[in-house]
């Protein structure tokens, strides 16, 4: 059979419990080719270079807007 607790937890001893249970900020870095921010280990988004090599076409908005 299932141990159910003797005691019930109190709410001081539960928030200590949970003082590490935290969000933590993304690593984020400069990109050496455009200078915009973007995640570490990541393709830049606004221009697809990583590790200074062009690894993906970056996509063109404005001429989409403008075809559209």
């Amino acid at each position: 059979m299932a141990v159910v607790p003797q005691r019930r937890t109190s709410k001081t001893r539960k928030r200590k419990r949970r003082t590490h249970f935290k969000l933590t900020a993304p690593g984020m870095a400069v990109c050496e080719n455009c200078g915009d921010m973007k995640l570490s280990h990541r393709v830049c988004p606004s221009c697809g270079f990583y590790n200074g090599k062009l690894v993906k076409a970056p996509k063109e908005e404005s001429a989409e807007i403008a075809s559209e």
